[in-house]
């Protein structure tokens, strides 16, 4: 899929979110989504020796507090927004099941593009767990 406009504001406000935030071993990875209407939500991942949470399912909590039940587009950033990275295998099935039809943003910052969620290998993302 093209990359589109829009695609390329939600990694903007994604890397903008992890250089600002993910300055610390508790925080590290950010990840951003856009509904169809252009709400965005962020987060960040919350790294603790009891576990933790990856940024994608932050987000998919916070926009579950505004009422959203379907998400567009997701993107994750690590490396203080130098990387982007594809969803952990764990929340690849979390976003499969919530949001079957979910565009990812994926490759290296200077090839994005836009794939669907169920095309991700299983394997290709272990970047981003939090």
């Amino acid at each position: 899929m093209e990359m589109r406009d829009t695609d390329r504001a939600l990694v903007q406000a994604a890397m903008a979110v992890s250089k600002l935030r993910c300055r610390s071993q508790h925080h590290t990875v950010a990840s951003a989504a856009r509904t169809a209407d252009g709400r965005v939500f962020s987060g960040v991942n919350v790294q603790h020796a009891t576990g933790g949470a990856c940024a994608e399912l932050v987000v998919i909590g916070t926009a579950a507090t505004q009422g959203v039940t379907v998400l567009e587009t997701i993107v994750t950033v690590a490396d203080r927004g130098r990387e982007i990275v594809a969803p952990c295998d764990r929340c690849q099935q979390v976003l499969r099941d919530y949001f079957p039809q979910l565009r990812v943003i994926v490759g290296p910052t200077d090839a994005l593009r836009v794939v669907p969620l169920r095309e991700l290998p299983a394997e290709a993302g272990s970047g981003s767990a939090g």
